[in-house]
């Protein structure tokens, strides 16, 4: 009787009972717990082949690329399932401590850390390299959700963009913008970007449009998202202009992707092709099929297959077909976390769920987008697919916390830390 009952409810819900659901550990999203496998076991398969080119007549370094990748799964996986099983109001608790913490450590990779092509990024521990960076991108979503969350109650009228005359600035209205709107809202973005930007341009912009995402969704003054928009475009363009870090990278991609040869790409030798024109001949290759898994040729000729190309590689082996299947995943992900967001009653938890998936889509967007030269080059990885450590755990950690927020919800423990973060009609209608 009390199974037939627990059914009903479901029913009653809109939701169809799942096997997963009689597992006490699975409880949450049934969606997101399998598309994560589907994902995991796509990056075992594509990491591998990828690895052929690393191979030498006197070593086997696909098969130790091999595990060294499945270990790193392996514990993604394990952060992931303890993310799961944290609650919402630790989260919140600690966003603080683990923004500041990774804050420090970006800061401390320019002065300790490994460097990549003119960038520093990394920390070695000799058994694992850190990047930091990533550890922002994640801690900066669940700081903002906090933030933001926190302000409901005057989101809507409470101005965030200080007069730009630094003359006014001492005035009483204009210290209540910087002490209620500029400084708790803005400085968290803005310093995130400024520390992220001279090691990864790409990773700050993302950074940024995630964070400009979430002040819209929760409902931010529109005069102000203007305002924002404004300053970034100018501080992008001084960045640009005075030279500042990365930006004669920057120049030198934007210039490569609009440059165009007087001959065509079938003519010119493989040698000669740039990462992007491999992709995009990898691409074609692939047609609608696919040549086979381990088929792929690019993967010898491009620098980072199993990275920064992931996508292209992952098209030339398995297909169109695939790769629209692959795309619509992470596009999935976002339609489950704004499902998430609609049902919590706790906008700290609904803006946290929706942050972190857009963190993962608009990641993957810029990915693919680069892939089929659609956008300059980023370096940003194919989330949960491409290799790479620090990337992988912060991917599962946020998907973990996703699921532990749908986890509450399905539970009825999605309780509010304040009443004022209660909602009884959430910002819905901006997404």
């Amino acid at each position: 009787m009390k199974q037939r009952n627990e059914q009903h409810t479901e029913k009653q819900n809109g939701q169809i009972p799942s096997i997963l659901s009689k597992v006490q550990l699975l409880h949450g999203d049934r969606v997101l717990w399998v598309i994560i496998p589907i994902l995991m076991v796509i990056s075992i398969l594509v990491v591998y082949s990828s690895g052929v080119k690393y191979d030498t007549p006197t070593g086997n370094s696909t098969t130790a690329n091999l595990w060294k990748h499945t270990i790193i799964i392996v514990i993604a996986l394990v952060c992931l399932l303890i993310a799961y099983r944290i609650n919402a109001k630790t989260y919140r608790r600690l966003a603080p401590l683990a923004y500041l913490a990774s804050v420090a450590l970006t800061v401390a990779v320019y002065f300790i850390g490994g460097s990549t092509n003119g960038a520093a990024r990394w920390i070695d521990f000799g058994f694992f390299m850190l990047q930091p960076s990533e550890l922002l991108k994640l801690a900066t979503v669940v700081f903002m959700a906090r933030q933001l969350s926190m302000k409901q109650k005057s989101i809507t009228t409470q101005r965030l963009v200080p007069s730009f005359n630094p003359l006014k600035w001492r005035e009483p209205a204009q210290k209540r913008i910087w002490r209620d709107g500029t400084l708790p809202i803005l400085l968290p973005v803005a310093l995130s970007c400024v520390i992220i930007l001279p090691a990864h341009t790409s990773s700050a912009l993302l950074v940024f449009l995630i964070s400009f995402m979430m002040m819209f969704i929760a409902r931010v003054r529109w005069q102000d998202l203007m305002k924002i928009l404004l300053v970034v475009a100018a501080a992008a363009a001084l960045f640009v202009a005075v030279g500042a870090g990365r930006s004669t990278t920057i120049r030198n991609r934007i210039s490569t992707f609009f440059a165009t040869s007087d001959t065509p790409t079938g003519e010119r030798a493989l040698n000669t092709l740039s990462d992007t024109e491999h992709a995009m001949i990898a691409i074609h290759d692939g047609g609608v099929m696919g040549v086979g898994a381990g088929q792929s040729v690019m993967r010898a000729k491009i620098t980072h297959p199993e990275s920064d190309y992931m996508f292209a590689f992952f098209v030339e082996e398995y297909g169109i077909v695939m790769a629209l299947f692959l795309l619509s995943i992470y596009a999935w992900i976002f339609v489950r976390a704004i499902n998430i967001f609609k049902r919590s009653e706790w906008i700290f938890a609904g803006l946290l769920a929706v942050g972190l998936a857009s963190l993962v889509t608009v990641q993957a967007l810029l990915h693919i987008l680069v892939s089929v030269d659609f956008f300059p080059e980023t370096g940003q990885n194919l989330p949960l697919v491409s290799h790479g450590g620090t990337s992988m755990l912060c991917t599962a950690v946020a998907l973990g916390i996703i699921l532990a927020i749908s986890r509450q919800i399905e539970e009825g423990s999605l309780v509010p830390t304040d009443r004022n973060e209660t909602l009884t009609q959430p910002p819905a209608e901006n997404i």
